[in-house]
């Protein structure tokens, strides 16, 4: 772990597992929340499963809104109604907020 000095200097006071050096510099980087967006758009057929996975396809995040291509109408309004609870499984697997909303085209 570091801590500051004076001045912005940071002091060493030990080995510092590489997880945590990774993760302070992503954010030091500012973009740790975009690596965790992407992280979430490639997770897509883990999070909704195989069915949905099958007539799905994610297209990009911006700004936080996941962009999905959707087979057909009758499927589009049915993952509109789910909406929710797929962000929720979304934001849970990239252990964030990372995605506001999903917009199914």
């Amino acid at each position: 772990m570091s801590t500051a000095r004076a001045g912005g200097k940071r002091e060493r006071r030990g080995p510092v597992p590489l997880r945590d050096a990774m993760q302070d510099l992503l954010r030091s980087l500012g973009v740790e929340q975009r690596l965790a967006a992407y992280d979430a758009l490639a997770a897509w057929p883990d999070v909704v499963g195989p069915r949905i996975a099958r007539v799905t396809a994610p297209q990009r995040v911006e700004r936080g809104v996941l962009y999905v291509d959707v087979a057909t109408a009758p499927w589009r309004a049915e993952l509109t109604m789910k909406r929710l609870e797929l962000i929720d499984k979304l934001n849970a697997h990239a252990g964030a907020r990372v995605i506001t909303d999903i917009r199914f085209r």
